[in-house]
C-alpha cells in the first residue's frame, strides 16, 4: 500500500495561513518587523535603564517590573512604527488591539469583594 504524496507546506506557508496574510512576501515583511523591533529594543534598553539609574548587572524583581513598565509599551510602539515603515501597519494594529483586549481582561476579571 502506497502513501498518497501530498506536498508539505513550509514554515512560511503555515505562518501565512495562521496569520491570514495574502502572500509569503508579506510573511517575510512581518518577520522582518519583529526582528527589527527586537534589535531596536535590545539597543534602547541599556541607555533607558542607565537613564533611570538601574544597573543591568544584577537581576531582581524590581528590575523585571520596571522592564515590563517601560520596555513593553516601548516595544509595542516600535512594532507599530516598523510595521508602518514596511507597509504592515494594519496587521500589527490588529495584533495590538488583541493584545490590549487580553491585558484588559486580566485586570477586569479580578473579582471585586463587597
Amino acid at each position: 500500500m502506497q502513501k498518497e504524496s501530498t506536498p508539505k507546506s513550509g514554515f512560511l506557508q503555515k505562518l501565512r495561513s495562521k496569520w491570514q496574510l495574502k502572500s509569503i512576501w508579506q510573511v517575510v515583511l512581518v518577520l522582518l518587523v519583529f526582528a527589527l523591533t527586537g534589535f531596536t529594543v535590545l539597543f534602547i534598553k541599556k541607555p533607558l535603564f542607565d537613564f533611570l539609574g538601574i544597573s543591568l548587572e544584577k537581576g531582581g524583581f524590581w528590575k523585571t517590573v520596571l522592564y515590563l513598565i517601560f520596555v513593553l509599551p516601548l516595544y509595542q510602539l516600535i512594532l507599530l512604527f516598523y510595521g508602518f515603515l514596511l507597509g504592515q501597519f494594519h496587521f500589527f494594529w490588529e495584533k495590538e488591539k488583541l493584545f490590549f483586549r487580553r491585558v484588559g481582561k486580566v485586570f477586569s476579571s479580578q473579582k471585586k469583594t463587597p
